[in-house]
């Protein structure tokens, strides 16, 4: 088994890369003086990946919205029942989700680490779908959907990719629609299941307090190689320009909600890392704590503290979005563009871009001394072909030229939009 340590001069942490025999990548980060063990198991599949085809198809298949989380609900069944009474057993704290481009399964736990490890691989290389369950899955993710219908911070945040997005099917909820998921059966089931599930498509990161030659037993125990797998992704074309620029809905809320983005952009992969730290560090000196924009529209009543922001970095999709509860959102949204355009006029302020620039520092140093955080970032940076110190290098070397261009690349203030939740009149 190939095996490479990869080391952090900055911060003095490391973890290995395992390239398992299956064809499995495995991240482990054993840390001293923590009592506890988190493991994620993560497939590169989300609820964008509705058009695919792989070297086995002669064309491309068109799958039902939702679908990637529908199959996430399915892993934990199978002939022998479900893995939560499993994990009962070893007390480990079991979950998983499914985002735009992945769909990851954890679990926490203090003790039985090794048995707790096993029913997470053989949970989620055991598929086993019948017509009966999938049909009792359909009536309790249908259930699902219409709890999210009736969040109003659920639909303020996808009225906003809705009005950002024209075509890219980040506009559609992550666990579909009722119609969508109407449509799903087994054999669709097992078609995704086989396709993203492959092992060179997955992932394994763990954090915290374990050995590794015990958990590479385990993975040598239950997972059998993989065969080669050519996934091509197709996306719909998607243009800069926004599908609206305002869109409001009436919920029963006593204030009004508002996520306010901005449409940049995609990523290339050669500038994604640079491009994503640049962007942050301007998020945090233009709308942070300690902004005059924040200082400004917290003495003013327009914000209070649930305002926050948000880089949002998706595979082919980037926006910045900023959030909160305002009795004026339109006013707070002019301020922010304000702000933006005094920047991409006279470049950030030099004292805002070191604050900014330690805080985001500080923020990547603690999360180092988290098992879940740790092992969420071996994931993410892996997914995003680099490795979980890369960002932190890249830090050490950004420059206020840097953010002062991210500002004028990431901001097109004609390419924005406003989603708002108002009290019902």
């Amino acid at each position: 088994m190939n095996k490479e340590v990869i080391k952090s001069t900055v911060i003095g942490e490391q973890y290995t890369r395992y390239n398992h025999k299956s064809g499995l990548t495995i991240l482990l980060c054993p840390m001293q003086g923590y009592s506890s063990t988190y493991a994620l198991f993560a497939t590169r599949y989300g609820s964008i990946d509705t058009c695919f085809k792989t070297q086995h198809d002669a064309d491309f298949v068109t799958v039902p919205e939702g679908i990637a989380h529908f199959l996430e609900h399915k892993m934990f069944e199978d002939e022998d029942g479900d893995a939560f009474a499993k994990y009962a057993k070893t007390g480990a704290s079991a979950n998983a989700f499914t985002s735009f481009d992945r769909t990851a399964y954890e679990f926490l736990t203090s003790d039985n680490v090794y048995e707790s490890l096993e029913i997470l691989l053989k949970m989620v290389t055991t598929p086993y779908f019948t017509e009966k369950s999938v049909a009792k899955e359909q009536g309790i993710i249908g259930q699902e959907i219409e709890m999210y219908n009736d969040d109003p911070n659920w639909r303020v945040f996808f009225n906003l990719l809705r009005a950002l997005y024209v075509n890219h099917p980040l506009r559609i909820d992550i666990a579909g629609t009722a119609a969508s998921i109407a449509q799903i059966d087994k054999d669709l089931l097992y078609r995704c299941y086989n396709t993203f599930y492959n092992l060179k498509n997955m992932v394994l990161a763990i954090s915290g307090n374990f050995d590794i030659e015990r958990v590479l037993e385990v993975c040598d125990k239950v997972l059998k190689p993989a065969e080669e797998m050519i996934i091509d992704r197709r996306q719909p074309e998607e243009p800069l320009t926004v599908a609206k620029e305002y869109v409001e809905q009436e919920f029963e809320v006593s204030i009004p909600l508002f996520q306010f983005g901005f449409k940049v952009p995609p990523y290339t992969d050669a500038e994604r890392l640079k491009l994503s730290v640049a962007n942050d560090i301007l998020l945090e000196a233009l709308a942070g704590e300690a902004s005059p924009l924040y200082s400004r529209l917290y003495e003013q009543g327009l914000i209070n503290d649930s305002f926050s922001y948000e880089g949002m970095i998706e595979r082919e999709c980037v926006a910045n979005v900023f959030s909160g509860e305002s009795k004026n959102p339109q006013k707070v949204c002019d301020e922010i563009v304000k702000a933006l355009e005094q920047i991409q006029q006279n470049g950030i302020d030099t004292e805002a871009f070191e604050r900014a620039k330690k805080f985001y520092y500080g923020r990547l140093v603690f999360a180092y001394n988290n098992v879940e955080s740790v092992a969420s970032a071996l994931v993410t940076s892996y997914l995003y072909g680099r490795n979980a110190y890369d960002i932190i290098d890249m830090l050490v070397g950004i420059t206020k030229a840097d953010v002062d261009a991210a500002a004028h690349r990431n901001f097109n203030i004609q390419h924005k939009a406003l989603s708002v939740v108002k009290p019902k009149t």
